[in-house]
């Protein structure tokens, strides 16, 4: 196997190449040892953020942004989002509220 990544951990952007022999990942191309730690997660574990928005059920037209606390696995992200699209919460709604604590603690955001 080989894939050819590029780090979003810094603006530098490295482009990388992971490689795969007798069953380990080597990494090249990358600038510091956090590139080849992105490189070797995300072929083997990815993981993203989720953001989104909420409705708010007693104003009109309104929503609030929310994210993750924590990266949740990018096989579970469309679960994610199909329990953000089926709720609703009350206003006033704060910064760091916990709108889904069951789905990697979701809070809004503002």
């Amino acid at each position: 196997m080989e894939r050819k990544i590029t780090c979003i951990l810094c603006p530098r952007g490295c482009s990388m190449t992971v490689k795969e022999a007798s069953g380990s990942l080597t990494v090249t191309g990358n600038t510091c040892p956090k590139g080849a730690e992105y490189a070797i997660n995300e072929c083997t574990n990815p993981v993203r953020t989720v953001t989104s928005i909420v409705r708010i059920n007693n104003r009109k037209d309104t929503m609030v942004s929310v994210k993750t606390e924590q990266p949740v696995p990018k096989g579970k992200m469309m679960d994610v989002m199909s329990r953000l699209r089926s709720i609703s919460v009350s206003a006033p709604v704060k910064n760091g509220d916990v709108i889904l604590p069951e789905q990697n603690h979701i809070a809004a955001r503002r």
